[in-house]
């Protein structure tokens, strides 16, 4: 029973120490909503999208280390990452070009 009690005990600091990054995106960018995204044995991916459309991702070592973090945290979860909630992203010439690819004179393979 001991190494359960370790093993809950060592999730409960990681869920809360990602509740505090995601808190800190939050105030940092006026708000923020997120989507947790299973990526299977690796964990799950919360992606947050900020009230100015700046965003950034974290990687969770589980599906359900990343649910307690958003609920710590108090932000909004979206099912998916569509609809209004992907429209509220805004991107750069960076994420353009690195986006775009060969297509915005990137480099080819060949």
């Amino acid at each position: 029973m001991a190494d359960t009690q370790q093993v809950d005990a060592k999730a409960e600091r990681t869920a809360t120490r990602l509740a505090g990054r995601i808190s800190a995106f939050s105030k940092a960018h006026g708000g923020a909503e997120g989507q947790v995204a299973y990526l299977g044995q690796r964990g799950a991916r919360i992606v947050l999208v900020g009230d100015d459309g700046g965003w950034g991702d974290l990687v969770a070592p589980s599906y359900e280390i990343a649910e307690k973090a958003v609920q710590k945290a108090g932000i909004t979860v979206h099912e998916d990452f569509d609809g209004e909630f992907a429209a509220k992203v805004r991107t750069g010439p960076y994420e353009w070009s690195r986006m775009a690819g060969i297509q915005v004179g990137g480099q080819s393979n060949t």
